[in-house]
């Protein structure tokens, strides 16, 4: 068959590296390669087609080939490993960002979770957060996840808690994925693979144990993989991530992604301000006022330090 005789659209619900699983708008999976030199324009990422891409292909000689992708709605990317400038795209075409954290073993850094926000703030994907083992808080623990409900929920982002091995709450995650496609993405061992298992057992993800030496997990996931829902809709299982650096950002504008530094921007006295040591700033006279939490300031400030060690300077491109 002559490769204009099949040119078809598909969804990309895994990548490999070298080779993409696709969903054909019939239902099929098949196994496809990039034709030629392909790149997206204007995009310096590791991998050019992410999951949750749709893309056209074609069939030769009873091969699949991918040609064109079609344009993105929106996106989540990392800065990628031993690259600094360039990114990784971890999936696209988002409705809903899914990040699950939790209190204990381990405890989720808040800067980690402030750094997935702006990403989706500034990439345009709706998120919410899931708080997941609750069934081993005590009261300490309980009242910091409380304490951080208040805060993102102020910011107008959704908190729910939760637990896979209790099934605590696991119907109102299920409303919130119902019809979407969704992103599920956290730090490796908050449970993320134990939730969809029991959100949808069929899938019988793999999932490990946390090392009591460091409370920290391990991976269990090692590419990024769309699921359809029996209930409707898809999700996106990512690996775990260690550290979720960002790239691609101008200094003066990553505040813009802060939901509760944004109202405070326009009455700082220099237009390009930084935040940090300019004189009249709105948002450090916030923060002196305490209508600005110390801890999302300092993860602010972690940002602006990982851009100056990394020697990117993007304050006045």
């Amino acid at each position: 068959m002559k490769s204009n005789d099949l040119k078809m659209e598909a969804l990309v619900v895994k990548s490999t590296g070298n080779e993409y699983i696709l969903r054909t708008n019939d239902g099929k999976i098949i196994i496809a390669s990039l034709k030629g030199n392909f790149r997206i324009k204007d995009l310096k990422s590791t991998n050019p087609i992410a999951v949750g891409d749709r893309v056209k292909y074609e069939s030769i000689n009873n091969d699949f080939w991918i040609t064109n992708i079609m344009e993105r709605k929106n996106y989540i990317i990392r800065k990628s490993k031993n690259l600094s400038k360039k990114i990784h795209i971890i999936a696209s075409n988002i409705d809903l960002l899914m990040i699950i954290v939790s209190m204990k073993m381990p405890k989720t850094p808040l800067g980690f979770i402030d750094r997935f926000l702006l990403t989706a703030e500034a990439y345009g994907v709706p998120a919410m957060i899931v708080f997941n083992k609750y069934d081993i808080y005590k009261e300490k623990e309980i009242l910091e996840m409380q304490e951080l409900f208040e805060l993102y929920n102020s910011m107008g982002y959704k908190c729910i808690y939760a637990s896979a091995t209790e099934n605590i709450n696991t119907n109102l995650i299920i409303d919130e994925l119902k019809d979407k496609t969704n992103l599920i993405a956290g730090a490796s061992g908050v449970g993320k693979s134990s939730l969809i298992n029991v959100i949808q057992p069929h899938l019988n993800l793999k999932t490990a144990n946390i090392s009591n030496f460091n409370e920290k997990g391990k991976h269990t996931t090692s590419f990024a993989e769309m699921y359809p829902l029996t209930f409707g809709g898809n999700i996106i299982d990512t690996p775990g991530i260690r550290s979720f650096g960002i790239l691609n950002f101008k200094l003066p504008e990553i505040a813009h992604f802060f939901p509760d530094m944004k109202k405070y921007i326009n009455n700082c006295k220099y237009s390009n301000c930084i935040h940090m040591y300019e004189p009249n700033c709105a948002i450090i006279e916030a923060l002196d006022k305490g209508e600005i939490k110390a801890s999302r300031y300092a993860s602010y400030l972690s940002i602006i330090q990982e851009f100056e060690e990394a020697g990117i300077d993007y304050k006045y491109d």
